[in-house]
């Protein structure tokens, strides 16, 4: 029973200060960035932090940290009022949620690549359609104006967001997991040459999902 309570204070912990470190990066890219596109689409990388979590203790998990970060930024720092908030929710837990399911069935650097892939898919194909039928009560607009954006701005923002978010994710979990470890937040691993060939596994994913990032970038640029 002890132990349990043990387990359950360190999971709150985990999960709060994750938390605190998605709503930073939020906080810090407004600073730093504050560039808005289409004056609402901002490009952070919070989604990444809310991913490890989800990655560490599920996709429920992943969720609850997607409302707490979101409802946090509603209260502080957020200019778009209850409607960015619904969208915060929704962007995050799209991408978080997929990715956090298959991963937690395949534990792998291949599980964690297309629970990350598929969470792509989902956050880009949702919010086509939540920025369809929600976009035009935000800028009081005609749904054909929101309805113009759709392909050349919203569509390749949240492609370049998610690649972002990806990349992050699988650079950072394992160092992540294993700072963790080390502070005693999180049960050592059983089998450490499977740790060793997924951190590697790891290392190669991340470098190629960067290398895929910074050619989307360069397209929607236009440079290339």
């Amino acid at each position: 029973m002890k132990e349990a309570k043990t387990m359950d204070v360190r999971r709150l912990t985990v999960t709060a200060m994750l938390s605190a470190l998605a709503y930073a990066c939020v906080a810090l890219s407004n600073l730093i960035f504050p560039i808005k596109i289409a004056g609402f689409l901002s490009l952070e990388p919070k989604d990444c932090i809310l991913a490890i979590g989800a990655f560490i203790y599920g996709p429920v998990t992943g969720f609850m940290m997607s409302l707490i970060v979101s409802l946090v930024e509603f209260l502080t720092i957020s200019t778009t009022g209850w409607i960015g908030l619904v969208m915060n929710v929704l962007a995050s837990s799209l991408f978080v949620c997929p990715a956090a399911l298959i991963y937690k069935h395949r534990r792998t650097v291949k599980g964690a690549l297309l629970g990350l892939l598929a969470g792509t898919a989902a956050m880009t194909a949702g919010m086509i359609l939540w920025n369809y039928l929600i976009t035009p009560l935000y800028m009081g607009v005609s749904r054909e104006v929101v309805v113009g954006m759709l392909l050349p701005v919203i569509l390749p923002f949240n492609v370049l967001k998610a690649a972002l978010n990806t990349a992050l994710t699988m650079l950072l979990y394992q160092s992540v997991v294993t700072i963790l470890r080390k502070a005693h937040m999180l049960p050592q691993p059983q089998n450490v040459e499977n740790r060793r060939k997924l951190s590697i596994g790891i290392a190669i994913a991340a470098f190629l999902c960067t290398v895929t990032l910074l050619l989307v970038a360069l397209v929607w640029s236009g440079i290339l």
